[in-house]
This record gives C-alpha cells, structure tokens and sequence, in this order.
C-alpha cells in the first residue's frame, strides 16, 4: 500500500509521468484527433471519463479477485470493464452531440483499446492504491492526457498558418512536435523525488 499523499500522486500521474508524453500510452487518439483544440478537449474528457470509471472498476475487481484467490482473471476483467464503459460513453456522446460523435469518428470507439487506459488500471493495482489514491491517480493521468491532447491541438492549429516545408508536413511534423512536448515533459522529472 503507498502512503503519497493524493496531490503527489494527481501531480505524478499529469506531468512527472505523463501516460502520453512520458510512457508513450495513448498515441493514436494523440496523433488522431488533435488536429482541432475542440475536438481535443472533447476527447480529453471522454478518456479522462473512462479513465475514472475504469480506475473505480479496477480498484473493486482488484479487491474481489483477491478475495476469491483469482488473481488471473485481472487482464480479461479490465479489458471488459474498459468496454463497457467506453460503449457507455459513446451512446451518451452519440445521443448528446451528434456532431462531436462525427468528430470523434473512428477515434471514440478505440478509446476500448487504448493502452493507456488498461495501463492505467494495471498501473494502479501494481502500486497498491487505495480507492482515493486511484481517483487522484485517475484523474491525474485524465488531466495529462487531457492537457497533453489539447497541447499538441494547439500547436498544430498555429502550424496551419506557418509556412512549413514539404518535407515535415503532416505526419512528420506531428511527430517533430510529439518529440519536442515529451522532452519538455521531462523536465518535470524532477519535481518526482
């Protein structure tokens, strides 16, 4: 059981070890849907939202399987538990905003594979969490993808005005950027201890 206090453990997870920029979990909405702030955001919180249901599963299927003594069905358990929330949000988003579902596009629906949500729920089991820690840690690791999707947004709509060579248009270019906000991540590293 860890004894860090809950903003240690929120701060951890946001900027000391970003899922996104620091443990590379969680790149393919990163790169796939941060071409426009609003959409980013959006997809933040439905990911920040499936990271904190997932997070309150885990902690509760953790605490069952070790009471049965079945500690090998934590994988499969998590990757359903992960599912069903993420077909959950996509209704509501569906129902709720139409637009922001057409968005989204193929992106919401692979929020069920997305490692840094699984990566997530392993993370917090392994430290040890109890269920306060895994809210902090849940919505720590919510707000630095959040923070990190809406950043590279950011800097890719500025680039739409910039004149850039061929040679790092596009892919390339969001790459270059990915690189340059992960290494300025690093210098969080610090803050950690």
């Amino acid at each position: 059981m860890s004894d860090a206090p809950l903003w240690s453990i929120f701060v951890n997870a946001c900027l000391i070890n970003n899922f996104v920029l620091a443990y590379f979990l969680g790149l393919c909405p990163f790169l796939g849907v941060s071409g426009k702030l609003a959409t980013a955001t959006r997809m933040g919180g439905a990911v920040t939202f499936v990271m904190l249901v997932s997070s309150i599963c885990a902690f509760g299927i953790q605490q069952l399987l070790v009471a049965i003594d079945a500690p090998y069905l934590r994988l499969i358990s998590f990757i359903a538990v992960i599912a069903s929330t993420v077909q959950l949000v996509e209704m509501f988003i569906k129902k709720t905003s139409p637009a922001l579902f057409r968005a989204l596009g193929i992106f919401l629906p692979l929020i069920t594979t997305n490692c840094a949500i699984l990566g997530l729920a392993l993370f917090q089991t392994n430290k040890g969490f109890d269920f306060a820690q895994c809210l902090a840690y849940a919505l720590g690791a919510g707000a630095g993808f959040t923070l990190a999707l809406v950043l590279i947004a950011g800097l890719r709509e500025k680039l739409e005005l910039a004149t850039v060579p061929d040679v790092v248009r596009g892919t390339a270019l969001s790459l270059v950027l990915a690189g340059l906000l992960s290494i300025a991540f690093m210098g969080f590293a610090g803050l950690g201890g």
